[in-house]
């Protein structure tokens, strides 16, 4: 595959406060352009405080605009949105929140023009990203709505080939039972589906976590599974997915690290999380699944504590780039 045939992907630098700009350097030093060609977009000050902090130095051809971004060959820059000077490491900032926040949506609308095949995000931080006038439950659905994506998103998960998705996602743990229902779990199992298959796997399995202890031990700790949970099996393996369970959640990844899985359905946040985090943290990748491009980040934040001092790696934020290559390679 030619330079001109690669997928082209958007890079944004994350929080200037948080360790983003610098693993994004140290990603675009060790790119070479071998899966696709990186348009990096944002504040120029905030690229050369990455570098500087990651000790790297990088050729790099700026453009005017985006209508340059097709001609480009190697990495580009486009600057966009602020042109600041200033950093706060390890600081919560309702700017650099905002400035986040920007650069989300104009990317997502040169995406929307065709000119971008997929993009992918440093680490933001969730507090900074409020303060700058976030109003969505998370930047997925920023994404949805800045694309007038009427379409099913939700967040996806990704380490060492492993997906997970959520029937709930960011909502408090005592509400979560009354958000399981037939369709949110039908949803769930959807865009996973789609998502994994879109990585290069032909005909994912899947297993879907049970909700309750024992996955609910025949109905003596909860009636979600059998009134539920293994109804909305029947319906996706009806339309001919490879989909079992309910599982116990605390041997279902036991099984998929064994192979048996291609993806888990978790039933919230943490269910599926803390055993992603504990397979794969340094590797782990968060998608934005549903959205009409591949978009995806580091499966970790920003790392206020060592930000600035040029430690972070760069595994999670190059098993993003890679994942999203592949995926818009495949679109």
């Amino acid at each position: 595959m030619t330079a001109k045939e690669l997928p082209t992907l958007g890079l944004l630098l994350g929080d200037r406060n948080g360790i983003g700009p610098e693993i994004a350097a140290k990603l675009l030093a060790e790119l070479a352009g071998e899966k696709a060609r990186a348009v990096i977009i944002g504040d120029p000050h905030v690229l050369a405080k990455g570098c500087e902090t990651a000790g790297v130095t990088l050729e790099i051809s700026t453009i005017s605009g985006p209508g340059d971004i097709a001609g480009t060959d190697g990495i580009a820059l486009l600057p966009h949105g602020g042109d600041r000077n200033d950093f706060s490491p390890g600081e919560v900032s309702g700017a650099a929140g905002s400035e986040c926040l920007d650069n989300l949506a104009f990317a997502a609308k040169l995406a929307g023009t065709g000119v971008l095949d997929g993009m992918v995000f440093a680490p933001l931080n969730k507090a900074s990203l409020h303060a700058g006038g976030l109003q969505h439950e998370d930047e997925t659905r920023y994404l949805q709505d800045v694309m007038g994506f009427t379409g099913s998103v939700g967040e996806l998960n990704v380490s060492n080939n492993l997906w997970t998705s959520r029937v709930t996602s960011h909502v408090p743990l005592k509400d979560v039972a009354g958000y399981i229902t037939e369709d949110s779990i039908l949803e769930a199992v959807e865009l996973l589906h789609t998502a994994v298959k879109a990585s290069g796997v032909e005909s994912p399995r899947l297993g879907l976590c049970a909700l309750n202890p024992h996955a609910g031990d025949g109905g003596n700790f909860g009636r979600e599974e059998i009134d539920v949970i293994a109804p909305a099996i029947d319906v996706v393996r009806a339309q001919g997915l490879d989909v079992t369970g309910p599982w116990p959640s605390d041997t279902v990844f036991l099984r998929a690290r064994n192979g048996d899985f291609d993806g888990v359905v978790t039933m919230y946040h943490d269910q599926g999380q803390i055993a992603m985090k504990l397979m794969g943290f340094a590797s782990g990748v968060t998608v934005a699944g549903g959205l009409p491009i591949p978009v995806t980040t580091c499966a970790h934040g920003t790392a206020f504590d060592i930000a600035g001092q040029g430690i972070a790696g760069t595994g999670s934020i190059s098993a993003a780039w890679d994942l999203c290559s592949r995926m818009a390679a495949s679109s």
